[in-house]
């Protein structure tokens, strides 16, 4: 078969496969949102509170209880991160605290839950925003939509670093100014016009800038280490996997599983996360995160100096070329 027959026939299969690769990943976890095993505190007195935690536990695998003396306990949980809302038994009725700030998909959910919940009752429930989101971005909106273009940066600074040929020490040089001008670029955009973030503007521009990194690396590396073919492996593992499982739109524990662990363990799903813990949350629960995007930076680097070795050393072991002139004879 000619070779032209052949690249129309791979053209014809492959952009089928490829859309239907993407539409699967980024629409089944949307069509799928609902909260699995998601934290939520439960406070009050003992027996009011056992009560209300068997009314939440009649949401089968919904939600992960956990106990707490009173209020002021219940606000600290939701404030470190441990919960993202609580039901409070007070003597006026039940209260409802939440953290909008923490996904509005999930404080809107609780509120439905728990509302519908205390009306087969016939009581009203209060409901307190803890940690509201900003009142630019009441919705979330920006940070949702933030995820795709640091993704999008990121590939395009190993791409580009690796299709210019830079190797070793300035591919990573590259790599770092490039995610530094990104972070700043992406936080003077996020919280300086569009006040959409409201923690402290160096820490959100060095967690955009990370993520950047290590986006940007892992597609250098992968490229140093297995040609222009790791660039594509790069770019289809953060876009069809990091992205749609990042839990940017709502929150981690309302993907499926393993959809919402998955992501946590990519960079643009660590990056929401983190984002969030500086921004709203002083910082809270930004560990595990942030050392995600530590790891994915620094393998990235790693592939690319040990490709750049590799490479040389290949170089310098190659036969040398026969450079003998001939010489007349008589």
């Amino acid at each position: 078969m000619p070779s032209r027959n052949r690249h129309v026939i791979a053209v014809v299969v492959l952009v089928p496969v490829l859309a239907a690769l993407a539409l699967w990943a980024f629409a089944w976890p949307a069509s799928r949102i609902a909260p699995r095993d998601l934290p939520l505190g439960v406070a009050g007195p003992p027996a009011a509170a056992a009560q209300v935690e068997k009314q939440l536990e009649r949401h089968e695998g919904a939600f992960e209880i956990h106990r707490y003396a009173d209020e002021a306990a219940a606000r600290d949980a939701i404030e470190d991160r441990s919960v993202y809302g609580a039901v409070v038994v007070t003597q006026q009725g039940p209260e409802l605290l939440t953290a909008s700030a923490a996904g509005p998909v999930v404080a809107q959910f609780l509120q439905q839950a728990v509302a519908q919940q205390a009306a087969a009752g016939g009581t009203q429930v209060k409901t307190v925003d803890v940690v509201p989101a900003p009142a630019g971005d009441p919705r979330g909106a920006v940070l949702n939509a933030a995820a795709l273009p640091l993704t999008l940066a990121g590939i395009a600074a190993g791409a580009l670093v690796t299709l210019l040929g830079l190797r070793g020490i300035r591919a990573g040089a590259a790599l770092l100014g490039a995610s530094v001008l990104v972070g700043a670029v992406a936080a003077g955009i996020a919280h300086s016009w569009l006040d959409a973030l409201g923690g402290d503007w160096w820490a959100e521009a060095g967690v955009l800038g990370l993520c950047t990194l290590a986006i940007g690396s892992a597609v250098a590396g992968l490229a140093a280490l297995l040609g222009t073919a790791g660039i594509g492996i790069g770019a289809a593992t953060v876009m069809l996997l990091g992205n749609p499982f990042s839990g940017a739109t709502s929150a981690p524990h309302m993907l499926p599983e393993p959809a919402g662990t998955i992501g946590q363990w990519l960079p643009p799903g660590a990056g929401t996360t983190l984002l969030r813990s500086v921004s709203f949350f002083d910082g809270a629960a930004a560990t595990a995160p942030a050392l995600t995007l530590a790891w994915w930076a620094a393998l990235g680097l790693g592939a690319v100096l040990l490709g750049s070795s590799l490479k040389a050393r290949k170089a310098g072991t190659e036969p040398a070329a026969d450079h003998r002139e001939l010489s007349a004879v008589g």
